[in-house]
């Protein structure tokens, strides 16, 4: 018991102790190109490829993703399957609403209350708690979502996931948006 309240403690230090550090904004790439547009992007169908690192870096899961998207006005449905490189699949399905100036929040069946994020330039940050199981349990596990928009067609998104403010691994995706 001691060790369990001494590793919530040293979590949250160490989450108090990162939070004064300045890291990158959404907005300090307001004027990169080309400009993303979340409702013309994810119009479609969209291919993605990605692998998620254990915090040593260690590629631990490999995946494909196939999204099907679609907008009426500013509600927009991102349908996502993923098949991961053992073979297991997984479905979720945004529901996303543009609440105007690039401001977005969502909603996914396994996203716990909901995800606000915002576009700038040719990047969209998305911020979310996933519920994401694990070996049987379920962890509530907070993701810091960047998406780069590299031309019309590509996308690269990098998101890092933590826990009580702990650092756990990274997901690193390319999106092709078909012709």
């Amino acid at each position: 018991m001691k060790r369990r309240t001494w590793l919530l403690s040293a979590a949250a230090a160490s989450a108090l102790g990162t939070s004064g550090c300045a890291g990158p904004s959404v907005n300090d790439y307001a004027q990169e190109q080309p400009v993303l547009d979340l409702k013309t992007y994810f119009n479609g169908v969209v291919d993605a490829w990605g692998v998620f690192t254990d915090r040593s870096g260690r590629v631990v899961k490999r995946f494909t993703v196939v999204m099907n998207c679609s907008w009426n006005s500013d509600q927009g449905v991102l349908d996502e399957d993923f098949v991961y490189s053992d073979g297991t699949k997984q479905k979720r399905i945004w529901k996303l609403q543009h609440l105007g100036n690039g401001n977005y929040n969502g909603a996914a069946d396994d996203v716990v209350g909901l995800a606000n994020g915002a576009t700038r330039g040719n990047t969209f940050r998305w911020g979310y708690t996933l519920a994401l199981p694990v070996d049987g349990r379920v962890w509530e596990v907070q993701f810091d979502d960047w998406m780069y928009l590299m031309s019309d067609r590509v996308m690269l998104n990098k998101a890092s996931m933590s826990k009580f403010g702990v650092f756990l691994g990274e997901v690193t995706l390319s999106f092709t948006k078909r012709a």
